[in-house]
């Protein structure tokens, strides 16, 4: 159990303090189930009536709900960001260890840096280059010249294919698998000929990988995610796609090969991305958005349905079904009226 003190907790973030600043903060909890020794937060006015039955310690707040506070308070300009901080701070995720364990697999030319730490039945092949204070989980696979930037860290079962750049300070989720052939074929008088996949993986800083998600090399040119991009869990990249930097990519998503995504965008989850398209910077695509066309215009973009009750879904379906023959009446009114207004 982390403790940390009140005051401690202020100076780190900034905080104005008001109550006991000799409090001590064993842990960090929501506003309805925080108990005594708990900090908790408030950053919307929704929650403001539970404040008043809040069991907490302490509360980060606004200063403009200081007033209905009766716990000791830290007053910051935006309380879930002060949240976060000291999530970080209080973080109980157990901390590897830099070392190398038995049955580990390390190529002879391999070039290891300063404090690496690598799990066991680990294979790093030839020509890998790590730099210091890299973490590499148990049962991963580095392939031939692959390079991983300093302080990076990969989860347990990560597949590195071969000549895959990895930044600095990346973090990769357990499961995920980078550098794999890309879904290329041609079809030759009905059998499936396999294109080789020649370019390679390039990631750039500051990057994050959700778990079990899919990266793959490009075809000729290289497959590019730029620095400080996040992508959640089971995302499907494919070969050649390019993603601009601090772009945010949610859970489930498929993107066809030869894509282009511009910077900062938000990509919402289970969306489907067409291939060989761009997509400007600053774009917002909402939660099972399908996107066909190029996007040239930063905004918010949906094509998702959202649920509906059974019976309406039918009646919506059958008149869609139904547009083609709608539409061929529509005409045939708007041709007889024109006739009608010329006479």
């Amino acid at each position: 159990m982390i403790e940390m003190r009140l005051s401690d907790l202020a100076l780190q973030l900034g905080a104005k303090l008001y109550g006991d600043k000799n409090i001590i903060i064993t842990g960090i909890a929501s506003i309805n189930n925080a108990q005594i020794g708990h900090i908790t937060f408030l950053k919307d006015q929704r929650f403001l009536n539970q404040l008043s039955s809040c069991r907490a310690s302490a509360v980060i707040l606004s200063k403009n709900n200081l007033v209905f506070c009766r716990v000791a308070a830290l007053v910051v300009k935006d309380p879930y960001l002060a949240y976060i901080k000291i999530a970080q701070l209080m973080d109980n995720a157990p901390k590897p260890t830099k070392n190398i364990a038995s049955g580990v697999i390390i190529a002879s030319d391999a070039i290891l840096g300063k404090r690496i730490g690598i799990g066991a039945n680990t294979v790093i092949e030839s020509g890998v280059i790590l730099g210091d204070d890299v973490i590499i989980g148990p049962g991963s696979f580095i392939g031939k010249k692959t390079k991983i930037g300093t302080g990076t860290r990969l989860w347990a079962n990560v597949t590195i294919c071969h000549e895959v750049e990895i930044g600095e300070c990346c973090s990769i989720q357990s499961g995920t698998i980078i550098g794999s052939d890309g879904f290329g074929y041609i079809n030759d008088h009905g059998v499936w000929v396999k294109i080789p996949h020649l370019g390679k993986v390039k990631i750039g800083n500051n990057v994050e990988i959700g778990a079990c998600t899919t990266i793959d090399r490009g075809t000729l040119d290289d497959t590019t995610i730029e620095n400080g991009v996040i992508i959640d869990n089971q995302c499907q990249i494919a070969h050649n796609v390019v993603i601009g930097a601090h772009t945010a990519i949610a859970g489930g998503v498929i993107m066809a090969g030869s894509l282009t995504i511009g910077r900062y965008c938000m990509i919402g989850g289970a969306s489907v991305i067409n291939g060989h398209i761009n997509i400007c910077d600053k774009v917002t695509v909402t939660g099972m958005g399908m996107v066909m066309k190029p996007i040239t215009q930063p905004g918010i973009y949906s094509s998702g349905i959202p649920v509906q009750p059974n019976t309406m879904w039918w009646k919506t379906a059958a008149l869609i079904m139904r547009i083609s023959s709608i539409n061929k009446r529509i005409k045939t009114i708007e041709q007889k009226l024109k006739k009608l207004l010329c006479l």
